[in-house]
């Protein structure tokens, strides 16, 4: 029998509710594309287009004065340098810290594993605050240093019970046993075995751990010094510096253009600061959705 012939006759009823479903996933997608669309348009587009209101879709007047006026600053370049070395040491150290510590919690004879998952649990409830955490860090020398960014926040419990989720629910315990019998140490199962057959989960954590990486700064301002600021401060700084303040400007000229320089450098930052977020995600998005449904809806 061809392969026509045993193609199903879809009802009328179908054909409508396919024809209602594509249109609303279409304009779904539309309403989450606009802004994105909007912003990089705006980014290149020039002051009064961007305060004026001219730029709805399309760049209005190309210009590229948003991201000159960015590039001038001499922070720029040493910013982004460190926002990657944060963002490579906080990931690589939070990832493997999360893998030690879900591992063993996911192995069913590990005794107490359930007081260390209520432990664990406990922390995500009840914290001593920022105070607390500052002379923590300050009593231990790391103030000033990018290990108080990358130590502290190394391991996030949240992402430990999905990872342990994930192991539990993806790597047969039998394979543990046959390893086990076979002479394999827990490290050697781990490392040849866990980690391979880890490779979904592995995609969701560095996502996670280095988008969080990327995009704090709040803990930067309080931890670091000036001279060794990451980008995503280096740009708050560069939108604080070009804020105007009405009382100080006489010459309404003037003021209308240092407004819509503002303006134009919040759009011009946002592209910045997303790119290198945007080129990563492409090389682990294979993995990223199974990770995170596997990891998440099993318990």
């Amino acid at each position: 029998m061809s392969a026509k012939a045993m193609k199903v006759k879809r009802s009328t009823g179908d054909k409508v509710f396919d024809i209602v479903n594509y249109t609303f996933l279409i304009f779904l997608t539309l309403i989450v594309l606009y802004p994105l669309v909007y912003v990089l348009s705006a980014s290149f587009s020039s002051p009064y287009a961007v305060t004026s209101g001219q730029v709805w879709l399309f760049p209005k007047d190309v210009s590229l004065v948003g991201y000159e006026t960015v590039f001038k600053d001499p922070n720029i370049v040493s910013g982004f340098f460190y926002a990657v070395y944060r963002t490579v040491l906080g990931t690589l150290i939070g990832v493997v810290m999360t893998m030690m510590a879900a591992y063993p919690l996911s192995v069913r004879d590990f005794a107490g594993r359930g007081v260390f998952m209520k432990l664990l649990t406990f922390t995500m409830m009840f914290g001593g605050g920022l105070i607390p955490s500052f002379l923590n860090i300050n009593e231990l020398g790391l103030y000033g240093t990018y290990w108080a960014l990358v130590i502290p926040g190394a391991v996030g419990v949240y992402n430990v019970i999905v990872t342990r989720t994930f192991i539990q629910s993806t790597i047969p315990y039998d394979l543990y046993e046959s390893a086990s019998l076979d002479g394999c140490s827990d490290l050697g199962y781990f490392l040849k075995v866990v980690i391979p057959l880890s490779k979904p989960i592995l995609a969701v954590l560095t996502m996670y751990v280095a988008v969080g990486h990327w995009n704090d700064y709040f803990n930067a301002m309080i931890y670091l010094k000036s001279d060794n600021y990451p980008l995503q401060v280096v740009l708050r700084n560069i939108i604080l510096m070009n804020q105007i303040d009405p009382e100080n400007m006489a010459d309404v000229d003037t003021m209308m253009k240092m407004q819509g320089l503002a303006e134009l450098l919040k759009y011009s930052l946002i592209v910045i600061s997303s790119v290198p977020m945007l080129i990563l995600y492409p090389f682990i998005q294979k993995h990223f959705v199974k990770g995170v449904m596997i990891g998440a809806i099993k318990g």
